[in-house]
């Protein structure tokens, strides 16, 4: 979870700070005014959330906030957090303390995504202002955890499902393309229960040039990031093929411990961005199961003059009016329950023992048959005729003599008339 921010002043413009190699230095400054605040939230009108607004605003939806806590006392979520824990060992059971490395982050995610603003006109209100938070506290890399990085989300994800999550956010990144046996049964547990998962593709400024777990998890909707202007961020976004939409990744607001503001990068707050705009279609349309949710966040994104789906924008930018009003078909495609069960089906085969083969009843062999017995030998047998010398031998051989006898009487018989024939004379 890395994502560079910097901390907003008032004064002659505002004051910024550097994030190199993933840290960020945050530059001490009188904090800003908070209708100058909502001033900056530039993406809540380019991205059709104002216009959304009109039609819901998130109600009745629970998004789990699987991160490093969310900080209590913050103006702007007052409200928002009904309910929470924590799955490190380090937190405060309702996930209100916050944990581990960059203990902000958890605060700053929310506030993007539900903040509910200090007044009229001011504060940070986020994209679903009246959508519910379940804070899961997690502590990566934190000497003293009770379970690993990959158990702690594991378990984050089962108690979000159990405790009535509609989506989960999650804002972090495994920064491998797989991913632990443990998170096939708990991302299964959240498909199965039709919650859905959303997740950032990971920060090129981190070091990950190519999206990482749980963002290559099938089923999962994978968020991109884009600048102000609507590229491709490639400071903050990595690139893959399993990204579904992109979204606002760069100068975004948010609140941290203490009630101040940070402007920050990454995809780490473009997810709860499309967290959000989930919150609203679900809110919008209650019946919709989380595959058809999805589809109407991917089939309304806009391709912005770019050739998609691509490893970089997936299926265009997110539009969260049309999301909430436009016509929809239904999806055709596999369920997030079925693309995650194919690839374990495929994926998981040589993990798995053999079958042992069934056992059979052994059979006694049948012994051979015996050769029929030789006939007695008949001596005289042997000089008679057969049937084949018979007809081809004997019979033609008779005949033939008895021709032969006939000639030589004729011949005998003519001889002698001749004979006397001549004593006549």
């Amino acid at each position: 979870m890395t994502s560079p921010w910097r901390r907003i002043g008032t004064g002659v413009g505002l004051s910024l700070a550097l994030a190199l190699g993933g840290a960020s230095v945050v530059i001490d400054a009188p904090p800003a005014h908070a209708d100058q605040v909502r001033d900056l939230e530039y993406w809540l009108n380019d991205y059709g959330f104002t216009q959304a607004w009109a039609t819901t605003r998130g109600a009745g939806v629970k998004v789990a906030v699987i991160d490093t806590g969310v900080a209590p006392n913050i103006t702007e979520l007052a409200g928002a957090v009904v309910g929470g824990t924590d799955v490190s060992g380090l937190g405060s059971p309702n996930g209100q303390t916050p944990v581990g490395d960059r203990s902000e982050h958890g605060t700053l995610v929310s506030s993007l995504m539900a903040g509910r603003g200090t007044g009229e006109g001011t504060g940070i209100i986020g994209v679903a202002p009246a959508a519910s938070i379940l804070a899961v506290s997690v502590a990566f890399g934190t000497n003293g955890a009770t379970l690993s990085n990959d158990e702690q989300i594991a378990a984050g994800i089962r108690w979000a499902v159990d405790n009535g999550a509609d989506v989960i956010n999650m804002s972090l990144t495994r920064n491998t393309l797989d991913w632990p046996t443990s998170w096939d049964d708990a991302f299964l547990y959240a498909f199965e229960h039709d919650v859905v998962v959303v997740a950032a593709a990971g920060n090129r400024g981190s070091g990950t040039t190519e999206v990482g777990a749980p963002a290559t998890i099938p089923g999962v909707l994978t968020v991109g990031g884009v600048d102000r202007n609507k590229a491709a961020s490639f400071d903050a976004s990595s690139q893959g093929i399993t990204i579904s939409v992109a979204a606002p990744s760069e100068q975004l607001v948010g609140v941290v411990p203490g009630g101040g503001y940070v402007q920050w990068d990454g995809t780490s707050a473009a997810a709860p961005i499309v967290s959000g705009l989930v919150a609203l279609v679900r809110s919008a349309y209650p019946k919709l199961d989380a595959a058809e949710v999805m589809n109407r966040v991917i089939a309304t994104a806009n391709p912005n003059g770019h050739e998609v789906p691509s490893p970089i924008y997936g299926n265009g930018l997110i539009d969260a009016a049309a999301a909430v009003t436009a016509s929809v078909p239904a999806s055709t495609a596999p369920t997030p329950t079925q693309l995650l069960e194919e690839w374990i089906r495929v994926h998981r085969r040589a993990d798995t023992a053999p079958t042992p083969a069934p056992e059979t009843t052994a059979v006694a062999p049948v012994p051979p048959k015996k050769d029929p017995a030789l006939p007695a030998h008949n001596l005289a047998a042997a000089w008679l005729p057969g049937p084949l010398s018979l007809t081809y031998v004997t019979v033609p051989l008779m005949v033939l003599v008895g021709f032969g006898i006939l000639v030589t009487l004729f011949g005998v018989g003519a001889t002698r008339h001749f004979k006397r024939l001549r004593s006549k004379r």
